[in-house]
């Protein structure tokens, strides 16, 4: 009776230049060391209106938008995944 069950409704999968990463470190000021899936290691920030609604600590799933200078270095966070979405993308092989 305490079990909740999470149901995928709606999961968002990179498009364009958007990758799925890591958070291995979280480096204040609304900034996240990423590990990213194409092996890049960026500094990654989070904007105002969404460090708001979501709490990011180590080890959850993000969704990055690399910035077009310095691409391989630095970009933005613009999703959070919950569990069952993550399970979700290792089943469909996004992870």
């Amino acid at each position: 009776m305490g079990e909740s069950i999470e149901e995928v409704v709606r999961v968002r999968v990179p498009h364009g230049k958007e990758v799925i990463g890591t958070v291995e470190e979280v480096l204040g000021a609304g900034r996240f060391k990423v590990i990213c899936a194409d092996k890049k290691e960026r500094i990654c920030r989070v904007s105002g209106k969404f460090k708001k609604k979501e709490w990011i600590v180590t080890g959850d799933v993000v969704l990055v938008e690399p910035w077009e200078v310095q691409s391989d270095e630095r970009g933005d966070i613009v999703w959070k995944y919950k569990r069952a979405q993550v399970d979700w993308l290792k089943n469909k092989g996004y992870i």
